[in-house]
């Protein structure tokens, strides 16, 4: 995938992501963005913070002591080790923190 076409999906998940979020009360997620980075607090104190990674092509994503790095497919982001979804993955990680139900 050329570098452009990569930071547009990228861009466009990141957005998805943001305004899906938009919605949520930010007493339980607050939501913020600077300079690509996407980052999510949830009221329990656990961050989760997703970035464009521009030279490896990927979605990165950290939370709760671990990291993902997230591949462009035909099916979603997915993950190039254990083959996750971006988007489950954080409706399962937010789920699992603070009991909330997210659709992405």
């Amino acid at each position: 995938m050329e570098e452009a076409d990569f930071e547009r999906v990228a861009r466009d998940e990141l957005r998805h992501l943001e305004d899906a979020l938009a919605d949520v009360d930010p007493d339980d997620v607050e939501v913020s963005t600077s300079d690509g980075v996407l980052r999510l607090d949830l009221r329990d104190g656990t961050r989760i913070v997703i970035n464009s990674h521009r030279a490896a092509r990927q979605i990165w994503m950290a939370a709760i002591s671990s990291a993902w790095h997230f591949d462009p497919t035909a099916t979603g982001w997915r993950a190039s080790k254990t083959d996750e979804e971006l988007r489950s993955t954080i409706v399962r990680l937010v789920h699992e923190r603070i009991g909330l139900e997210l659709s992405l």
